[in-house]
Formats: C-alpha cells, structure tokens, sequence
C-alpha cells in the first residue's frame, strides 16, 4: 500500500494531508457524515414538541440508533466484500425516504408505534461514512506511522461535525420549524452520499479482489480487543446521548432553548480541541494505558455535571467533558487497525461506531425518562454511569487490546503490522 512518509520524519497533519489521493475522499466525506450529528437531536427537537414528552422523543431517538448500532456493522461487512459504493447508494436513498415518512408521522400526530416503525428503516440506513473514510485512510496509509496521526484528523473532523450539527440542527427546530433540523438532515444525507460514493477510485480492495479467501471471511467481531473495544465505546456513547437530552432538558427548563446548540457546541468543541492535540503529539506511552487513562478522566469529569446550575458553569464542565472523549475515540480507533486483518477493517469501525450509536440510544432513553421525571441534573447522571462501566470493562478486560503478531489471528489474515508500544 502506498506510504507517503519519509524515513526520519515525524508524523504531523501537514504530511497526513499530502497523501496521494485523500482531499478526493476527505471533502465529499466530511459533507457526507455532517447530517450524523443531526439526526438524533433533530428527531427529539421534533417528537419533543409534537408530544411534549422527553421520554417519548428519547424513545424514538433510541429506537433509531439501536436499529443503526444493529445493522452498521453488516454495512460494514458488505463494504468490505462488495465495494464502498454499492452499498452507500442504495443506502442514502432508503435515509431519505424513510426519515421524510418519521417527518411526516410525527408532525401528523401519528401514534408512537408508529413513529418507532419509521425509526428502524431511518436508524439501519444511516450511511456509515465515517468508518469508510478511515478505512481508506487505512487503505493509503498501511505500514505508516501516519495511521495514529489519520486516526487523530478523523476524530477531529468527526467533532467539528457535532460542533456545527447540532447547533444547526436546533437552530433550524427553534427558529424555522420543529421539523426543519430532521428534514435537512435527510437532505443532506442524500446529496453528501452521493458524492461520496462517487470517488470510488479510493475505495479500498473488496471481495474477490483480496488475495487469501480465507481472510475476507473473517468477522471483526471474532476478534477480542474489538469486542473489548466494542463495550468500551458503549460508554462514549452514553456520554453523546446524556449530554444531548439533559442539555435540551437544562435549556427548557431556564427557558432558553436557543442555548442548546450552543451549549452541544462547547462539549463538542473541547472534543475537537483535544483530537487536534493528541494527534500532534509523538506518544511515548502504550495505547492500552492511554485508553484507560482517557476513560478515567471522562469518568471524572462526568461525575460533576449533575452539579451545575448555570449556563456558564455548564458550558465549562461541557467543555471538560470533551477534552476527555477524542483521547479515548483515538486511541480505539488506532487500535483496530493493529488488531484486525484488512479484510475486517471497516466492518471493525462499523462496530465501533454502532457501539457509540447503541450507548447512546440507551442514554437518550434513560435520560429522556430521568428529565421527565427529576429534570435535567438527573439526566446527567446517564454519562457517569456509562463511562463508569466502560472503564471497568477496560481495566478488567485490557489484556486482550495487545496487538497478536502471531497465533490464529495472525495466521488468518492480519500479515505484517508496524511494531506499537505495549504497556
């Protein structure tokens, strides 16, 4: 695979982004994941104020990640076997025409049945571009020390999406119509996808196009560190879904909804802020430790936000929080490509990603009924549970996230790794 690093050289964004064909996936890309950070905002703002029950727009939310957290990873598996293309295509048009039938239930009053049975299709077919992008990083970059730097400038541009996502998103709910954040989501989704499938010239080798049979067979899923990583990314994604339903719950309630995005927007930002350091800098430490000491400083600040009874002190912890999300995101990522042969790759990413979609479907319900019942300060306890449970799953369990150079794995697809440090 082609490497554009220079012996010597130290791994910096500048050099990441003079890899030979990237701005033609990078640009439509980032177009394509945006409407991602809207969807669920966009589906409470609406089902909120057609219902006027958090928990009920919770519920709908959660209905469509669990369905997107179920059907990413088979996404990911026909990617990897048929071609990025084949299954963005008809994917985008499903998102589109299903999330315009949940628009048009929930504005009509439709029971909240439903609402759940346009949720699935909305949720299964949310275009997993994201994990494509990065497996065409890794398609590029195999053998580089630039994959840490990629898997960095992902993370960061993942964070500006839910910078400027969700604050759009509500902005367009509260100041043009409840339904304006969902119906341009859905817009968005469609013309983005398309462009990106388009650029099939850097869309990774798939199916019979990869030499060893044997390995296109292999599930990411078959892999522990994965699995391990898997459960772990549950947490971020109580975290993502937390914050979103108790900071729409706290804006509510001091009755200033418009504070929302802004307020997503500074959790975001200091998510953004932090992908851009860590990918700056030459790590000495192991993956493995940077991981659990990342979970244990999202765990910590997390604990804190119940507390916070004001806009500016909740902007600041918000801020907190997300300096701790894109270490951990990072590092996660950077591992799958040590732990899983080429074949899996971006059905690993996909279980990644359906793992954040799926913990954050579980928070947007259990602080979508917490907000209902107790107001926002107890939403915010959803994220210090999830992360809580993420870092024990990850001290327990963290053995299994060593890279294997040989063994069954090895002998089954994963080849020739760049040697990374080990605690």
């Amino acid at each position: 695979m082609e490497s554009t690093v220079a012996s010597g050289k130290r791994p910096g964004y500048g050099q990441l982004l003079r890899t030979a064909g990237a701005w033609t996936f990078l640009l439509p890309g980032f177009a394509a994941r945006q409407p991602f950070a809207m969807l669920t905002i966009g589906i409470v703002l609406l089902v909120q104020h057609t219902t006027g029950s958090y928990g009920s727009a919770g519920a709908v939310a959660a209905v469509t990640g669990v369905s997107m957290a179920l059907f990413a990873p088979q996404s990911g598996k026909l990617a990897d076997r048929f071609g990025q293309r084949a299954v963005l295509v008809p994917g985008v048009l499903v998102h589109t025409v299903s999330g315009a039938a949940l628009t048009t239930l929930a504005l009509t009053g439709a029971p909240l049945w439903a609402l759940f049975a346009a949720a699935v299709p909305t949720g299964a077919s949310v275009p997993q571009v994201g994990p494509m992008v990065r497996a065409r990083w890794a398609a590029r970059l195999q053998g580089s020390p630039l994959m840490s730097t990629a898997a960095a400038f992902e993370s960061v541009t993942d964070e500006f999406t839910f910078v400027v996502g969700p604050v759009l998103a509500t902005a367009l709910c509260t100041g043009v119509h409840p339904a304006a954040g969902l119906i341009a989501e859905s817009a968005l989704t469609l013309v983005g996808g398309l462009l990106f499938a388009a650029q099939h010239r850097t869309q990774p080798a798939h199916g019979n196009s990869l030499a060893d049979a044997q390995v296109k067979r292999i599930s990411a899923l078959s892999v522990p560190g994965v699995r391990v990583l898997a459960v772990a990314f549950l947490g971020i994604g109580s975290v993502f879904g937390g914050m979103q339903v108790s900071l729409t719950a706290f804006t509510e309630e001091i009755g200033q909804p418009g504070m929302n995005g802004l307020l997503y927007g500074l959790f975001a930002a200091g998510n953004m802020l932090a992908g851009v350091a860590v990918g700056a800098i030459a790590w000495k430490t192991g993956p493995r430790r940077r991981l659990v000491l990342g979970y244990a400083g999202l765990t910590l600040a997390a604990s804190v936000l119940w507390t916070a009874h004001s806009v500016v002190l909740l902007g600041a912890l918000g801020l907190i929080v997300g300096l701790f999300i894109a270490p951990a995101l990072i590092t996660g990522y950077t591992l799958v490509d040590s732990l899983v042969p080429a074949s899996a790759r971006t059905e690993a990413f996909t279980w990644l990603t359906g793992a954040v979609a799926l913990g954050q479907a579980a928070a947007v319900t259990v602080a979508g009924q917490l907000a209902d019942e107790y107001g926002s300060s107890a939403g915010f306890a959803v994220p210090l549970v999830g992360t809580a449970l993420a870092l024990i799953t990850l001290v327990t369990l963290r053995s299994r996230l060593t890279p294997r150079t040989s063994g069954r794995v090895a002998a089954r697809g994963i080849g020739h790794r760049v040697p990374v440090t080990v605690d």
